[in-house]
């Protein structure tokens, strides 16, 4: 996470052997390829980048971050007329459900983060962010790789965050690697996530990034990416088990169910060298005040890629795109009903900052092989800031409190087709996150959370699947 302009930016995967090495590697290619930066005039920006170029030592920031939690979640089952093999099937279970992933109470700690910033001048910076153990972000939850590059990515030029006026005059910015989407909320005040949220933006994309600003209000953004492969995932805390292994399904009553799940944009698998690529483009425009503490902030963007055929997803029997939607090993049954091979997003972002008070709304509309469905999420937080009662180390006790008030939805307008190992995918959800997150010290706060996620089956009846959060994050 990065703090600017008084608000904390959270990053949410690209496994290496060596972080360090490509990390490195990025820095070299990225600084010996790149042409002239982006500034305020041709001149100074490249005196500015061969400045920056010649320079061999930066500025290194490294932070770490650790997370335990308290989750309750609640126990749901449904039974699903996909026709499972016994291999895919827990032993001694003759047909597939869909069910909440790890119900009742548990204490865990879900990841350990490494964050390295390298910092040239403002016109040239680097990042990294790597998470150990990462257990809320991995799919399969209990095969997938606990060390995750989350991202690693470098910059030439400016980039300005949402809300928050550049400096005058012509500006832009070129960056590469691994990065979060344009789009996605990176203040986040909950650990959890919205439907909306993630379905469409929760994972970072591999590429390359633009961004340029016609004046201080005016600001537009492409991308060239090699786009999320479509997977499941249950929208709460854990992704579940989707295809595991017959190994890991010799336990009758597997620890890791499957979830209740939702069609997402997932971890990329490894680089993808075939052409189809992700093309995204963005126009934004904000107005705010030379302090930064009001803002706000307009972003209207799109998406769109040719989805595989298949994707193989690491530990999985099933495949990501289109061999999704046709069920494990691409079964002779009844699929949805695809139409093409497009995938397309549309949306608009609102961040509205005033003061300690912040909302952030976002509506998204896709288009998923033919298949439409619309997301609409909007969250309010307001942080308090405390008196001085007491004191840790010279450090401020209860310096603050901040509640949080989340509603996200998913509207399918698609069917499901009778024999799917799937049927959630075309349910109507919504979801009501309530939360407050108090300030301990500084580097360390607690978030209490409620999840009310509700969901409207094929048959009408509506069902839920809620969840308590309890988060206790450390930071340093």
């Amino acid at each position: 996470m990065e703090r600017v302009d008084g608000r904390t930016f959270a990053g949410s995967g690209l496994r290496v052997r060596s972080a360090r090495g490509a990390f490195l590697c990025l820095l070299v290619f990225t600084a010996s390829a790149a042409s002239p930066l982006f500034g305020q005039g041709a001149a100074e920006s490249e005196s500015a980048a061969n400045e920056d170029l010649r320079s061999a030592k930066p500025a290194l920031e490294f932070s770490f971050e650790a997370k335990a939690h308290y989750r309750q979640s609640d126990s749901n089952r449904f039974p699903v007329r996909f026709p499972f093999t016994p291999d895919m099937l827990p032993v001694g279970q003759t047909q597939g459900f869909e069910e909440t992933v790890d119900a009742g109470s548990h204490f865990e700690i879900s990841t350990a983060t490494v964050l390295v910033d390298a910092t040239w001048s403002e016109h040239l910076v680097a990042h990294a962010k790597i998470d150990f153990l990462d257990l809320y972000e991995r799919n399969p939850t209990s095969s997938a790789d606990e060390v995750d590059l989350d991202e690693i990515w470098i910059r030439l030029g400016r980039d300005s965050q949402p809300a928050a006026l550049p400096a005058p005059g012509f500006g832009g910015y070129l960056k590469v690697g691994k990065f979060p989407k344009f789009e996605r909320q990176n203040d986040r005040h909950l650990e959890s996530y919205g439907l909306t949220s993630t379905a469409f933006n929760r994972i970072e994309d591999v590429g390359l990034e633009v961004g340029l600003d016609l004046g201080r209000h005016l600001y537009l953004k492409g991308s060239l990416t090699q786009g999320n492969p479509v997977f499941l995932r249950d929208p709460n805390a854990l992704a579940g088990d989707n295809g595991t292994p017959s190994l890991q399904k010799k336990n009758p009553n597997p620890k890791i169910k499957s979830g209740i799940v939702i069609p997402y944009d997932a971890a990329t698998q490894g680089l993808d060298t075939d052409g189809n690529l992700q093309v995204g483009a963005a126009v934004g425009v904000r107005f705010a005040s030379e302090a930064g503490d009001l803002g706000v902030d307009l972003l209207a963007f799109g998406r769109e890629r040719d989805l595989a055929d298949t994707v193989d997803f690491r530990g999985s029997f099933y495949g990501a795109d289109l061999d999704l939607l046709d069920g494990p090993f691409g079964k002779p049954l009844e699929r949805f009903a695809v139409t093409s091979k497009r995938k397309r997003e549309v949306g608009a972002n609102l961040w509205l900052y005033l003061g300690n008070f912040s909302l952030f709304a976002q509506f998204v509309d896709q288009d998923l092989g033919g298949l439409p469905r619309v997301g609409y999420e909007a969250e309010v937080a307001w942080r308090f800031d405390l008196p001085l009662a007491a004191a840790v180390g010279g450090r401020q006790l209860f310096p603050s409190i901040e509640p949080v008030v989340r509603y996200s939805k998913l509207d399918p307008d698609y069917r499901a087709p009778a024999q799917t190992p799937s049927p959630s995918f075309a349910w109507e959800w919504e979801k009501l996150d309530l939360g407050v997150r108090f300030g301990i010290v500084e580097g360390v706060d607690v978030t209490a959370e409620y999840a009310k996620n509700d969901f409207i089956l094929g048959s009408g009846a509506q069902r839920e699947n809620d969840e308590l959060l309890a988060t206790v994050r450390w930071r340093f």
